[in-house]
């Protein structure tokens, strides 16, 4: 895989239990979510540093089945993250 991956695709892919471990950062809610991977919504920064974390360690776990999400791919104007350490 290329190293990283839209949130559509990381929920496609992932188990159950790995989509309810994700949506821990959103009060587990799996249908948030998807509604930001569809672009419904956009998700705080805050919201997408955890989802990149979680996401991260979840890829990590899954034998490469599953790459990380990047935050910039969640927020409605990505650029706020430049400068900032893991942007690149």
């Amino acid at each position: 895989m290329s190293g990283i991956m839209k949130l559509r695709t990381f929920l496609k892919y992932a188990t159950k239990r790995e989509r309810a471990e994700l949506a821990t950062v959103c009060n587990d809610s799996v249908a948030y979510l998807y509604q930001l991977a569809g672009k419904h919504r956009h998700a705080s920064p805050q919201m997408a540093t955890r989802i990149e974390q979680i996401s991260q360690r979840v890829a990590d776990r899954s034998g490469g089945r599953l790459e990380p999400v990047p935050r910039e791919s969640l927020v409605r104007y990505p650029e706020i993250f430049v400068g900032l350490q893991g942007w690149e």
